[in-house]
């Protein structure tokens, strides 16, 4: 299991500063959506081969008034699907009553929790730890998350329990595949039509609403393991936006995934949820396939309509095939699968660096990268930088410089050369010398001997 992490406490205690240290490894991943997660963020961090889940959330007051608001109920709903909570307090100002009450509505929720005084520097730790100690808080650390100074083993302390969490080798169940999307979009009916039987139950049983399903199938001699992510909520708060959209569980199937299939109601249209997800498998670099699901449920007016939304909305995503399927009679979803194969073969390319240096002399060719302050940009060579998605380094002088718009030139231009689809493509810009120049020289003085 990816452990759960929420950062609580009053405004300006630094909670968004240990949220960016805790994830400098990924980009913060941001939900911004009304009624959904307004008041928190969401982020990915790894340490050594652990991976973690962070929840920041927007900072309680600590008056009796502000625990009932909208903030408070965000708060609430950080800390149920958080496995250990840190609650942050400010050793400058010392124990104040809003930290009192803030420490009540932790010691409810009945988590694990870390007090944590940040801020200690210029001060004395241990006069500043001891009025912290009324709380009663079994775990009570110090540190100063301005300067870095105690947060590396904080994080240690938290995640030590938790085992390393690693997807499957491909080799030995092919590659994984994330089956995303709002709750009753038909996700667990599209699995049960790939698996060839009924492998995934919808029910209600607390305790399982983080929980992600690995469903195995084999399909003409290919094997595959699905990772289901159906929402799993009380019936007595599915008015509540948040249990009918896990971030979390969604965070959590990108993490561990080679590929994404998004379901999208045909019948919803692309919503403003669609569109975050979206978001998260960008940030997150996973192929993509769109399935736009219940087509079969629209009358033709309705279908074009819906194909004018998707081509208008879903620019930014020019990679991702788009399959209008009906999971539940099977329509379109062998053609689901060949675009999943394809996705996934792409994501996972290796290419010879001459050729890469090749294509990147082509781009320059017939279009030239700007001048910056009078000097012509230098591209000089490419070469493979990673995998899933594909990251290609390109080296030069004065890269730094590079407008983002000639450098969205040069993604769609190693898409279409390399013959890309499914998959995003990252570029990455570094200036210096050849590192491979010293090894061409010691080539040639070999054959001069």
């Amino acid at each position: 299991m990816i452990p759960v992490i929420a950062l609580i406490g009053r405004p300006n205690v630094g909670k968004s500063t240990l949220f960016n240290i805790f994830t400098r490894s990924r980009n913060a991943i941001v939900a911004n959506e009304p009624g959904l997660t307004r008041d928190r963020q969401y982020g990915v961090g790894e340490r050594g081969d652990k991976t973690f889940i962070v929840v920041d959330t927007g900072g309680l007051s600590g008056e009796k008034q502000d625990l009932d608001d909208l903030m408070a109920r965000q708060t609430r709903q950080a800390m149920d699907e958080a496995d250990e909570i840190i609650f942050l307090v400010d050793a400058h100002d010392g124990l104040t009553s809003g930290d009192r009450l803030i420490a009540d509505l932790v010691r409810k929720s009945g988590k694990s929790c870390y007090l944590v005084v940040n801020k200690v520097d210029g001060l004395n730790p241990e006069q500043a730890q001891v009025d912290f100690f009324a709380l009663g808080f079994e775990h009570v650390e110090m540190i100063s998350a301005a300067h870095r100074k105690g947060t590396g083993v904080l994080l240690d302390k938290i995640i030590e329990p938790y085992p390393a969490e690693r997807a499957l080798e491909e080799t030995d169940s092919g590659p994984q595949i994330a089956v995303i999307g709002r709750p009753n979009v038909g996700k667990s009916t599209l699995i049960n039509r790939l698996a060839g039987e009924e492998r995934v139950v919808a029910f209600d049983q607390p305790g399982t609403t983080r929980d992600t399903i690995a469903v195995p199938f084999e399909r003409r001699g290919k094997h595959y393991t699905l990772i289901d992510t159906a929402g799993v909520r009380r019936r007595g708060k599915v008015q509540q936006a948040i249990e009918k959209f896990s971030v979390i569980k969604a965070l959590e199937a990108i993490e561990k995934a080679h590929v994404v299939i998004l379901v999208i109601d045909a019948r919803d249209g692309l919503t403003d949820q669609d569109m975050t997800l979206l978001g998260y498998v960008l940030n997150g670099g996973r192929a993509l396939v769109l399935a736009i699901n219940k087509w079969d449920g629209l009358d033709i007016e309705q279908r074009d309509q819906n194909r004018s939304t998707l081509k208008r909305r879903l620019t930014f995503v020019p990679f991702a095939a788009q399959h209008f399927i009906s999971a539940r009679h099977g329509t379109g979803v062998g053609e689901l699968m060949v675009s999943v194969d394809q996705a996934y073969a792409s994501a996972f390319k290796d290419f010879n660096t001459r050729y890469l240096t090749d294509l990147l002399e082509e781009a320059v060719f017939k279009h030239n990268p700007p001048l910056h302050h009078g000097r012509r940009i230098k591209l000089r060579y490419a070469h493979q930088g990673g995998r899933n998605p594909p990251v290609i380094v390109i080296h030069g002088k004065q890269t730094q410089h590079l407008p983002e718009s000639y450098r969205r030139y040069l993604v769609n231009f190693f898409i279409t050369r390399l013959k890309l689809r499914g998959t995003p493509l990252r570029i990455e810009l570094k200036s210096g010398s050849n590192p491979f120049a010293d090894k061409k020289s010691g080539k040639k003085h070999k054959k001069q001997r």
